[in-house]
């Protein structure tokens, strides 16, 4: 077992990663395929030491070629194991029969799964269904999967969850709920986001001994986000040297909106932080954070010298899609400056749909699917093609929110493997904005302030929800986090 690598993959590269490794370096596929059989059963030895019966869910293909060898394994240790099978064992071709017979010749028995059999394994084994499912699960499979998830017992799935998409994180009608999963060769980029996030439970990685030379040859198709270490500061600098980040929000009813977003940008490290909003509370907006500059803003005249003084400008929180909001809109969006666009300001963008790159837009599936016209359905079926094709569209730098956020930025894809569901709260995208603004009047790059900006808000709340638990999690718990992460 070795730690998770940053770089994630399609199943089809992972694929092109095997026959590389067999065709041009020697490596027998049986080979890998034991290989794979002892990274299962070693941790099985490490998490489950205590279990003495198990139940492996073989499928027909090489998914289920690596249960059998981790049954055999099992078996041979003394534990009580039985195998379960879908389809017929005529069915098993090639490695997956060799480990099939290798499991009967050492003993083992084969039962044909049905939906009414009683569980008392302590440990069950997901080796129904590989990376190459790319249907809808029905039938046996589906059947299977439903007796899998209402088991009182914890869970392996060997390379992915059964019934989940490699490559799109989207659950294929049902898929495992694994508390441990074991990737081999390389990790697939579903599992980090969408259906990925809650179906694979941690994630270990094996790489099989495969040679490194061989990922040197497939480039893969994302990466996950690494820890960011922001530069250390100069003794001789001053508040001007990082920046002017200029908020834009808050109709009437929003007001905290706009706060979350100006803090975190404060506590993030820019050097001013301004804050234009309706007249009607921008003198309650800093009471409590006398270092907001607020002013009340009723028209694009007096938007105009704000616009001026700021570095960079934060758009959409708490905007409104009122007559007030859209007219701040057309006033700030037509700025050469660094732009971050959430919220309102994303759905006004949807009615003056225009390419510039200088901005962030920082959507949730909802707002994604308003800014490419379909359904919040098809956002969640290809986050992926999603992030990019939004990227592709208006420009810039795209974070598409949501469990295991996704950034495209025209060069390739990020994924963020962080955060927690005690973030699904209000306010939660403002701090977002606001960290990624403060992080651009320091001179970082589109691309930088996203990653940097993301992993570190999201990391907050990891810090947050690990003092007090997930649910009641506010966004204004993140800040103190914000301030330690940055430094």
């Amino acid at each position: 077992m070795k730690n998770l690598p940053f770089n994630l993959y399609l199943a089809a590269q992972v694929r092109e990663c095997e026959q590389i490794a067999i065709n041009e370096f020697g490596i027998q596929s049986l080979h890998l395929m034991q290989n794979a059989a002892t990274s299962l059963w070693t941790v099985v030895q490490q998490r489950w030491s205590k279990a003495k019966k198990i139940a492996v869910f073989c499928g027909a293909g090489n998914n289920g070629g690596d249960g059998y060898f981790l049954a055999t394994f099992a078996l041979k240790a003394g534990l009580e194991v039985i195998v379960y099978r879908i389809e017929e064992l005529t069915q098993l071709t090639g490695d997956a029969q060799i480990a099939c017979e290798t499991y009967q010749q050492a003993g083992g028995r084969i039962a044909l799964f049905e939906p009414s059999l009683s569980n008392d394994a302590e440990l069950i084994v997901d080796a129904l269904l590989g990376t190459g499912l790319n249907r809808e699960v029905t039938g046996s499979y589906a059947e299977a999967i439903k007796y899998i998830n209402q088991a009182d017992c914890p869970v392996l799935a060997v390379d992915i969850p059964s019934g989940l998409h490699a490559d799109t994180g989207k659950t294929l009608t049902c898929a495992v709920q694994a508390d441990v999963t074991v990737s081999f060769v390389a990790l697939k980029q579903g599992m980090f986001t969408g259906d990925g996030v809650t179906c694979t439970g941690e994630i270990l990685y094996a790489d099989l001994a495969i040679p490194t030379e061989v990922f040197k040859r497939v480039l893969p198709s994302a990466q996950r986000l690494k820890p960011v270490i922001l530069p250390r500061r100069l003794r001789n600098t001053h508040k001007g040297s990082y920046g002017h980040v200029l908020v834009i929000g808050g109709d009437r009813g929003f007001s905290g909106a706009v706060r979350l977003a100006a803090e975190a940008a404060l506590r993030t490290g820019a050097g001013l932080v301004s804050v234009a909003t309706h007249p009607d509370h921008a003198h309650t907006i800093n009471s409590g954070r006398f270092e907001l500059m607020v002013h009340g803003v009723e028209n694009m005249t007096q938007l105009a010298p704000l616009l001026d003084k700021a570095s960079v400008i934060v758009l959409g929180t708490g905007l409104g899609q009122q007559a007030w909001g859209a007219a701040l809109f057309v006033a700030a969006i037509t700025q050469q400056k660094p732009l971050v666009i959430d919220a309102d300001a994303l759905n006004l963008l949807v009615k003056h749909p225009h390419y510039q790159p200088n901005r962030i837009l920082t959507p949730h599936p909802g707002e994604a699917a308003r800014l490419l016209f379909c359904s919040t359905q098809e956002i969640a079926a290809n986050r992926f093609a999603a992030v990019q094709k939004i990227q592709a569209n208006y420009g810039g730098v795209c974070l598409l929110k949501g469990a295991g956020t996704l950034l495209a930025d025209g060069q390739g894809i990020s994924v963020l493997n962080a955060g927690n569901p005690g973030m699904a709260s209000g306010g939660m995208g403002d701090v977002l904005s606001g960290v990624i603004g403060g992080l651009l009047a320091q001179g970082l790059s589109l691309t930088q302030a996203t990653e940097a900006g993301a992993y570190i808000h999201s990391t907050a709340a990891d810090l947050a929800a690990a003092e007090l638990g997930e649910r009641g999690l506010l966004a204004g718990d993140l800040m103190p986090y914000l301030r330690r992460l940055v430094n």
